[in-house]
């Protein structure tokens, strides 16, 4: 576990709890408005958190060289999430505008 500084482990970890906060929070606005599509996005917020845990884990066991698939798993998972969180909000913007 050399490979981050203890600072720079905090900002990971505290990042991954932000975002897990973050998707909790906007399920329950979803729930207390009873708009599906806040549901939508906070599951769409899921391929970015596997990046993420990706990213941790490899760095957790010092960017072993057998462990470099997770690189490619994280890169992909952030393209997924990406285009998932693009898609969520759209859907969002468009439900609110027609309204």
């Amino acid at each position: 576990m050399h490979v981050l500084s203890i600072p720079t482990w905090m900002v990971h970890v505290s990042s991954v709890i932000e975002w897990i906060a973050a998707m909790w929070l906007i399920w329950q606005y979803g729930e207390l408005t009873g708009d599906r599509y806040w549901w939508g996005l906070s599951l769409a917020m899921l391929p970015a958190l596997v990046s993420a845990m990706c990213a941790c884990t490899w760095h957790f066991f010092d960017n072993s060289a057998t462990l470099e698939w997770l690189v490619t798993l994280q890169a992909s998972m952030t393209v997924v999430g990406n285009f998932t969180l693009c898609i969520a909000a759209w859907r969002i913007y468009s439900v609110s505008s027609n309204q």
